[in-house]
């Protein structure tokens, strides 16, 4: 059987989506939607990325072994230097997906515990890291699947919770 760190990194890959479409992450993929008070943390993607130059979620593909949670919490350490122990998870949504071939994106709603944003680090997936207002997020270049499940995802959330 193998062991939890022999399946680190097996969800690394393409699969095949809608209309010859290529998705990341072999067993779906998770990112964190991390609101702190009225601002949510937002990663402008590096453009050698997919959707590069795109405003979005920090996340990544689902490894064989991990939780949706563990997954965004995972990939937003590695891609913002987060400390984990300043958030709170409350929930998880299904925004993209599932598609024939069982990929999903899921959206783990979050919190930072105090309120307020929280230090982050960006790393070479992103050009830039941003606690941007709620009411600013529209007014840029948006990855078109965080776009789409925008108005789901506010709907889930409010400042307080």
């Amino acid at each position: 059987m193998p062991k939890v760190g022999d399946m680190e990194g097996d969800g690394n890959g393409w699969v095949d989506g809608p209309g010859g479409s290529k998705l990341w992450g072999r067993f779906g993929a998770a990112g964190l939607f991390l609101r702190a008070g009225d601002r949510v943390l937002l990663q402008h993607r590096a453009m050698w990325t997919a959707q590069g130059g795109t405003w979005g979620l920090p996340g990544g593909a689902r490894d064989s072994h991990e939780t949706v949670a563990e997954t965004a919490l995972r990939e937003t350490v590695e891609e913002c230097a987060i400390d984990t122990s300043l958030v709170a998870v409350d929930g998880a949504l299904v925004t993209a997906g599932p598609f024939e071939s069982g990929w999903s994106y899921t959206t783990v709603l979050a919190r930072t515990r105090s309120g307020a944003p929280i230090p982050v680090v960006a790393n070479e997936e992103s050009a830039e890291l941003r606690w941007v207002p709620v009411g600013e997020i529209r007014e840029l270049p948006l990855h078109p699947g965080f776009a789409a499940s925008l108005d789901t995802l506010l709907g889930h959330t409010k400042p307080h919770d």
